[in-house]
């Protein structure tokens, strides 16, 4: 397991799909954190190299797609349910280690994790519904890594009665021109855009604002934003 940050008496667990440490993202958390959490991360893949991850991982055809970061700045593709076990033992073991609020770096929905605890943060019970909330009665556009993944992201909206549209460029693959592409597709379809994916970056915000004209909530610094407000 992996320590970075501050010295200070409590703790955030963090959680990645990938493989930690998530030196891209960390950052927009320790700056909310401003010194009073030291924040430990872990990683679902760590340890797994390339290719037992597409031999034992990856999604099959209408498996829960997910894609994350791996250390060495590439990225994978896997199942959610393929994963879901090993989330669940990293979680297990954070909880054992005295780790009393862990966040997990997705915005996918997860069902049946648990602590017996510990305070579990999963970003899709709390993004989703503040965005909802943001966006009113406007119309929301969603950019997301993959092109598969828009209709489980379209159950999860609609709960909240959204019914986004959607366009794909990967936080971990795409170039300028993906993201261009993908506000091009939303202009005039959107009033206010959403990153869905954690692994986003200002970056990528300042590019899709600058191509579409819209405003764009940026997962991860609203996330860390909210994180911050409820640590002990």
């Amino acid at each position: 397991m992996i320590r970075t940050g501050f010295e200070a008496s409590a703790a955030l667990g963090m959680i990645t799909i990938g493989q930690a440490p998530r030196n891209d993202v960390a950052p927009y958390l320790l700056r909310q954190l401003e010194g009073r959490a030291r924040l430990i991360q872990a990683g679902v893949l760590d340890g797994w190299s390339e290719e037992e991850i597409k031999d034992r991982l990856a999604p099959g055809p209408g498996d829960y797609a997910l894609t994350s970061r791996l250390a060495d700045g590439g990225a994978a593709v896997v199942a959610r349910d393929k994963v879901l076990p090993i989330l669940q033992e990293k979680i297990d073991i954070m909880e054992a280690e005295g780790i009393r609020q862990i966040l997990l770096l997705c915005t996918g929905v997860f069902p049946g994790l648990r602590t017996r605890s510990s305070f579990l943060i999963e970003p899709d019970r709390i993004l989703t519904p503040a965005v909802a909330a943001l966006a009113g009665g406007r119309r929301l556009g969603v950019i997301c890594p993959l092109e598969e993944q828009a209709d489980s992201l379209m159950d999860k909206f609609g709960e909240y009665g959204l019914r986004p549209v959607f366009a794909a460029a990967s936080p971990y693959t795409g170039v300028e021109e993906d993201f261009e592409r993908a506000a091009g597709a939303l202009q005039g379809r959107a009033d206010v855009l959403l990153l869905d994916c954690m692994g986003y970056t200002e970056r990528h915000r300042e590019s899709i604002a600058h191509a579409s004209g819209l405003p764009v909530i940026l997962s991860n610094t609203l996330m860390s934003k909210l994180v911050s407000e409820i640590l002990v």
